[in-house]
């Protein structure tokens, strides 16, 4: 799950199946009390069909942390990081970056780092979309150095600057998920 629609998509389903769940947050859910395994099947089944997937082994819930809580901090929270990434994600999820890093490149075939970068670049793109915010509060908020390094990593990104960007009608977002 990774926006607030997906947790009410989530509620909604453990809601018809008449699952009682004490809380619900980006990426995971705590029930009230243990469910059979045709209910967990069932759940997971309803969750497909919305576009979500039942994770249970630990590797693919590790991964999992670690995409929401970049998620979490790039397009949900307000105030910037003031530790990099790789300090966030130890602390955060109590691993070693190394670890999480090396275990996240064999499944997801690509680094956390690059993983970031797209994920600031789709949160660049909606508030250039909305024209919620300078390029300088962009910059500030998204802890590059400059609005000179975030255009550079734009342009390298999307092959656009960050004006040209601006000026499109339709631009090519991604959502959040798919990235």
């Amino acid at each position: 799950m990774v926006c607030p629609r997906c947790i009410t998509a989530v509620d909604e389903v453990l809601k018809e199946m008449n699952i009682p769940s004490e809380k619900i947050e980006l990426g995971q859910v705590f029930l009230k009390d243990e469910v059979s395994e045709s209910i967990r099947k069932e759940f997971g089944k309803k969750l497909n069909e919305l576009g979500f997937e039942l994770l249970s082994d630990a590797t693919t819930q590790l991964i999992s942390e670690i995409k929401t809580a970049v998620i979490q901090q790039i397009h949900h929270d307000s105030e910037p990081l003031n530790v990099n990434f790789s300090d966030f994600l130890s602390q955060r999820l109590n691993y070693d970056y190394s670890y999480l890093s090396r275990l996240f490149s064999g499944v997801e075939g690509i680094t956390i780092n690059r993983f970031i970068v797209l994920q600031k670049i789709e949160k660049v793109k909606e508030l250039l979309f909305y024209n919620e915010m300078t390029a300088a509060e962009i910059a500030h908020q998204l802890n590059y150095n400059s609005v000179a390094y975030l255009s550079n990593v734009f342009k390298k990104e999307t092959g656009m600057t960050l004006s040209q960007f601006k000026e499109l009608r339709d631009p090519k977002r991604r959502g959040i998920a798919d990235v």
